[in-house]
């Protein structure tokens, strides 16, 4: 009896005394981020990591209301020329600097100043910020801004630490410090991103795990393989055709909401000598190309009839909709009579696409269907983040890339057809075009808004810089120990609250 207790003393000692297993949790991402600067960033599994990395001023709910993340309140002048924040207080960035109205001046004055920047036409209404206490800032502006505060609920809003910004200025991506739930460890491109949880968060009692690790894979039957044995405990955009595959899998489980973004075709305008061929030049050529797709074909062949066909930044579900635009019908002898009167009758053009698999079996199917018309598409895969290269550098004719979409229509559109957009990779410009858009953004009226919006809609569906093809839903599968997952529009992973098997 005595060997038996000493026994189950020493036991219980050891219980007590013996370290607690990290809880983690293995993303599985469709693609590697590019840098992880907010400055700079573009993709959108930068996104997704920032959502555990990096807090913003503002966030966004499921139900795509603006809410307090950083700043506690704000409160816009009566003229909408200022907007003043009132800033959360106790928060410390992961270097333990303490995220203030200083902070927050540092950043937004980074990400209107660094030559590298793809904040400035997000935050090209904002002619000064300055802090007006120790937690509280006034954004000045050019003129009225009614999409301000959602582009404070993403990376412009982002707010990081001035020192380590200083100290790596555009090297920061290398070691990113903010003021999110977790912060950097390590970064091995095309392989993992490490963040662990930080310590001192302001938010901390709802940070349920230890340690997250993103793990690019691009192909999605290896990225759910690596999830059905083990490897992963969740994935990013399942494929559709997967899902029968998760509900007949007792271990895992899938999540889905309908996106606010859009799936594009980005046509090289005037973007270096790339664009002097028909595609570029002659916006017919572009017009027939169009109507050579059956967008809601692309749908069920592609996305088992989960995605939603479009021909519009926002899709025919949305209240910025242009009606009078439907989504058009395929049109073989119309857009052999455009390609006619351009003087055409093949038109040879190189598509770009990611190596994604779903998004070549789609452009696949698009270069068989404009095949029809007059088209000879020499279809180019690539790894995304060189793609985006290709794009900003203009070695392209045609690129196709995902929007995840943003809550004010003005970031579906503003960045990728204003002449000096941060995103107009094709270097299409269109004075009118900007007027509109810019008209939009000054004013707090939603009918004024949309009937900019239904304006501007008119020209860019006839020049067709982008050509839309449709609107996906967001697919997430991941295992049934995790729990607190809450699936959002915007197609983010927000992990507070989020554990895995505890």
């Amino acid at each position: 009896m005595q060997r038996v207790r000493f026994l189950g003393a020493i036991v219980a000692a050891a219980m007590l005394t013996a370290p607690v297993l990290a809880a983690e949790l293995k993303i599985g991402l469709a693609e590697d981020a590019d840098t992880l600067d907010p400055a700079q960033s573009r993709t959108f599994v930068g996104r997704i990591v920032y959502t555990a990395l990096c807090d913003k001023l503002v966030d966004v709910t499921p139900k795509l209301e603006i809410v307090p993340q950083l700043a506690t309140s704000w409160a816009w002048s009566d003229d909408g020329m200022s907007l003043t924040m009132t800033l959360r207080e106790g928060v410390k960035f992961h270097d333990g600097t303490a995220m203030d109205a200083e902070a927050v001046v540092a950043t937004i004055k980074r990400n209107l100043t660094l030559t590298e920047s793809r904040r400035k036409s997000e935050l090209s209404s904002v002619a000064d910020v300055v802090a007006t206490g120790p937690l509280q800032v006034r954004f000045q502006l050019k003129a009225p801004d009614a999409t301000l505060l959602a582009q404070l609920a993403d990376r412009a809003g982002m707010i990081v630490s001035p020192t380590a910004a200083k100290a790596l200025g555009a090297n920061f991506g290398s070691h990113p410090v903010c003021a999110g739930p977790f912060e950097f460890v390590e970064r091995i491109q095309q392989d993992r991103i490490v963040l662990k949880r930080f310590a001192d968060y302001w938010n901390k009692d709802h940070v349920k795990l230890d340690k997250v690790t993103y793990l690019p894979i691009v192909d999605n039957t290896v990225r759910l393989a690596n999830l059905r044995a083990g490897d992963l405990d969740m994935m990013e955009r399942l494929a559709p055709t997967d899902i029968g595959t998760i509900k007949s899998d007792p271990k895992l489980t899938f999540a889905k909401a309908i996106g606010i973004g859009y799936m594009g075709l980005y046509a090289n305008i005037a973007n270096g000598p790339r664009a002097n061929n028909p595609f570029g030049r002659d916006k017919r050529v572009r017009q027939a190309f169009s109507l050579a797709i059956d967008r809601e074909a692309l749908n069920q062949i592609v996305f088992d009839g989960t995605a939603l066909a479009g021909n519009q930044p926002y899709p025919p579900t949305s209240p910025w909709f242009n009606s009078a635009l439907p989504v058009p019908e395929r049109d073989i002898s119309k857009a052999k009579a455009l390609l006619k009167a351009a003087g055409q009758e093949l038109v040879y053009i190189e598509l770009q696409t990611s190596n994604n698999p779903i998004m070549m079996q789609q452009m696949q199917a698009v270069q068989a269907m404009v095949a029809e018309a007059g088209f000879d598409v020499r279809l180019k895969t690539m790894e995304f983040a060189t793609l985006l290269n290709s794009q900003s550098a203009g070695t392209y004719d045609l690129s196709r890339t995902d929007w995840s979409g943003r809550v004010d229509p003005d970031g579906n559109l503003h960045q990728f057809v204003t002449c000096a957009g941060g995103l107009n990779d094709e270097k299409y410009c269109n004075p009118k075009v900007d007027e509109l858009l810019n008209d939009a953004r000054r004013s707090i009226d939603p009918k004024v808004r949309k009937a900019k919006y239904d304006e501007a809609a008119v020209i860019l569906d006839d020049e067709l810089p982008v050509i839309y093809l449709g609107h996906t839903a967001w697919l997430w599968a991941f295992n049934k120990k995790v729990t607190g997952f809450v699936p959002s529009p915007d197609g983010m992973i927000r992990l507070l609250d989020v554990t895995n098997g505890n």
